[in-house]
């Protein structure tokens, strides 16, 4: 398992990994030709994988996110230090909070 700030990845095996999933087309890329998994609402700032690698995103308001590195990278955000990873497919986790009545992605 991988955390930066409020963001976790956890390595699947990809005998896991429904073939839905792996033939589902990735994300868009954003402007500077990285895989955003997680935008800061306030300060701009992402958790981010810039170069090779896929992320899909699976059905639902909050459908988990899959992350496929076929040769490794990296996870990087302004604020914190870069974090290496190994090639293989990962699940995007999010951190939540809770608010009465709701639970909600958190914000920072």
């Amino acid at each position: 398992m991988y955390r930066q700030g409020d963001v976790l990845l956890v390595s699947v095996d990809e005998a896991a990994v429904p073939e839905r999933v792996k033939r589902a087309p990735g994300e868009a890329r954003d402007g500077r030709g990285r895989l955003v998994l997680a935008l800061g609402e306030v300060t701009g700032h992402a958790h981010a994988v810039p170069g090779p690698g896929r992320l899909v995103r699976e059905p639902g308001p909050y459908g988990p996110l899959l992350l496929e590195l076929p040769e490794g990278g990296r996870l990087v955000h302004e604020e914190h230090a870069p974090i290496p990873l190994p090639k293989g497919w990962y699940r995007v986790v999010r951190q939540r909070e809770y608010v009465p009545g709701a639970y909600r992605i958190v914000a920072d």
